[in-house]
């Protein structure tokens, strides 16, 4: 067994779920693994285990596709007692697709005389540079003759050359409908049949290797090499890493992961003098929903659920030392699974360093001289490879108490061509008769708070101008307008740019040496709104995205922001449906859902290869301490940073 009980599952306890559930109940051939991960244990066990040594019972939670009859099946499986604690079939759902699956149905497809066809008619003979991209569907756009199977739809791609980027050849129009549980393809939906025919495909540059990019382009960069810019630390980093612990300055925490949420942050505490102080219990991302708002025959189906359709677990990828990571680095590798069940190993998955911030607080007094501090950051972060695009998720940890959640959008944009002169309303021309289509990426940050305790209530906090008047004669005054959220539709809060609004987690049974609550301020940053009719079906599917942030209680079975079973989906059965009850939601143990993202209206510069486009919020002590918390940070080393 593992020595934590939040640690991972590891490549034993996988291959023993597998066994006990194949001795239990025949899981074999015919079955897809879809998910396995552990069942944490509850607040109460974590205290218990942190008291006496307790060791809660070692869980793990299992979804099971049996494919031959599209049936969705979920386990609970005991490791400690080797035995299986639950096997439910669920009717009516599908389970997330599976990086096996995708790989299956692009052999598949291109294998098939149908798709071989097709491919010919367009003049396409050469099988090896096809790429069949395989997406999931929402209820409201499947086809109805086929509503009760495990449908994919496809897109094509065709690459110039061995080696060259697939993305910047679609064959646009060629569409395929694909039976996922037994791979047979259902339908071809084809253009080239239409009465407009396949548009004849322009002349693209979409090639981002230097190598494959033509040298008439090569030949207008101007640009010198920068000399080599190398991070070093003599004595090592700053900071511990004991199994899954991370200990840095005050900080502490536990790095998880699993398949869904990709990397976990739990037990996040604050050594603040003598005292160990906690701020979360757990931080992560539940879901990330990226629509396409393009109704045209290659996007309307476009319509991503990455977390619950996919997982970031599963789409992680491995970090490397001068690319990814820059500086003193240690790695944290994650063990996952495929469809059979079989564990494996993702290498170098999470980066941990230290990163010099520039100025932490400056002063210059006119006869003492300057006081300089600088400021150093602890960074935790993972990378994710989604088809085309990249995410890149950085967790900041700072020397004055902050938090920044930090994501980058990168890699490839989805294009489309177009007929001569024709428009392209919905798009950016990027290339040649080619544009690429508006897009939005929701993420969804789950924050189970725990500020100096469990009972937390969530303020809402906005700044407010004073109405001119005698005791305001020159319309100077501001004013701040704390209001709890009582229940749950209350905890429905939107941006308001225009006061200013924020939220702080405010722990309201304790004071601070000043006689204030201690609290932690979520200040949003890069919140969009989601422009959907509220009768869209897309929308439907996930309610979240209709307000900033939502507060719920915390249930151990409400994790997933747009529901548990996404795929397929026709209606939101998570904050959607929660939060009817209006349950309440004051000093108590509460979640944050804190949405926000990249509306991203394409520009010619994003193509072939697109800059990662940043977006980011933070979660800053209020009151959390007496005073500036950095105050005993040290001059630097040899530096003359003090009077």
């Amino acid at each position: 067994m593992t020595s934590h009980p939040l640690d991972p599952l590891d490549t034993d306890e996988f291959r023993s779920v597998r066994s006990i559930l194949a001795d239990a109940h025949g899981v074999g051939p015919g079955w897809r693994y879809c998910s396995i991960e552990m069942a944490e244990p509850s607040k109460a066990e974590l205290a218990a285990f942190a008291s006496d040594g307790t060791l809660p019972a070692r869980r793990a939670l299992v979804t099971l596709l049996e494919s031959a009859r599209n049936a969705t099946h979920k386990a609970v499986v005991s490791l400690t007692d080797a035995r299986v604690e639950s096997f439910e079939h669920i009717p009516g759902v599908q389970a997330n697709f599976t990086v096996d699956e995708f790989e299956e149905c692009d052999r598949v497809l291109r294998a098939h005389p149908d798709v071989i066809a097709a491919l010919a008619r367009r003049g396409i003979t050469d099988l090896d540079l096809v790429f069949m991209d395989t997406w999931t569907y929402g209820a409201a756009v499947m086809p109805p003759e086929y509503a009760d199977r495990r449908l994919g739809w496809s897109d094509t791609w065709l690459r110039s050359e061995p080696g060259a980027n697939p993305y910047a050849h679609p064959v646009s129009g060629l569409h395929c409908v694909i039976d996922v549980n037994t791979m047979e393809l259902l339908r071809i939906e084809d253009s080239f049949d239409g009465p407009d025919g396949a548009i004849d495909p322009p002349e693209v540059m979409g090639e981002y290797v230097p190598s494959l990019i033509p040298e008439r382009i090569r030949a207008q960069s101007r640009r010198e090499p920068l000399s080599p810019l190398e991070i070093t630390q003599p004595e090592g980093p700053s900071f511990t890493l004991d199994g899954n612990r991370l200990t840095w300055q005050n900080w502490s925490l536990r790095v998880g992961f699993n398949h869904r949420e990709g990397m976990t942050l739990h037990t996040v505490t604050y050594r603040d003098g003598d005292r160990e102080r906690s701020v979360a219990h757990r931080m992560s991302f539940a879901e990330m929903m990226v629509p396409y708002r393009d109704h045209c025959e290659d996007h309307y189906r476009r319509t991503a659920f990455d977390i619950g359709e996919w997982g970031l677990g599963f789409m992680t990828t491995s970090l490397e030392l001068g690319c990814d990571c820059l500086g003193e680095i240690r790695y944290l590798d994650a063990t996952l699974h495929d469809s059979a069940g079989e564990p494996y190993t993702i290498t170098n998955a999470i980066c941990i360093h230290e990163e010099d911030d520039a100025v932490l607080w400056k002063h210059v007094d006119h006869d003492a001289g300057a006081e300089v501090r600088r400021m150093r950051r602890l960074t935790v972060s993972f990378h994710v490879t989604v088809a085309n695009y990249e995410y890149l998720v950085y967790w900041r940890f700072y020397t004055d108490g902050n938090i920044q959640c930090e994501v980058r959008a990168t890699g490839i944009m989805v294009t489309t061509p177009i007929a001569p002169g024709a428009e392209h309303p919905h798009g950016t021309l990027v290339d040649e008769r080619t544009y690429a289509p508006f897009h939005q990426h929701f993420l969804v940050a789950r924050l189970d708070l725990d500020v100096d305790g469990t009972d937390n209530t969530v303020v809402m906090s906005e700044t407010e101008a004073e109405p001119m008047g005698p005791d305001n004669p020159y319309g100077l005054s501001l004013v701040q307008r704390n209001i709890p959220l009582r229940t749950e539709s209350q905890g429905r809060q939107d941006m308001n740019w225009a006061s200013q609004r924020a939220w702080k987690v405010v722990n309201p049974n304790t004071v601070n040496g000043l006689g204030t609550h201690p609290a932690y301020k979520l200040v949003p940053g890069d919140a969009i709104p989601s422009m959907f009719d509220p009768a869209s079906p897309i929308f439907a599917r996930a309610e979240v995205i209709g307000h900033t942030l939502w507060v719920t209680p915390n249930r151990p079975d409400e994790r997933w922001p747009a529901g548990e079973f996404v795929n397929q989906s026709a209606g939101d059965t998570g904050l959607g449906s929660w939060t009817k009850a209006d349950r309440p939601i004051e000093n108590t143990d509460v979640v944050l859902w804190y949405v926000f993202g990249v509306h991203h209206i394409t520009r010619p510069e994003d193509w072939p290869v697109m800059p990662a486009d940043t977006v980011s919020f933070w979660l800053k002590p209020f009151g959390f301490f007496d005073r500036n918390p950095s105050l005993d940070v040290a001059p630097s080393p040899g530096g003359h940073c003090h009077g």
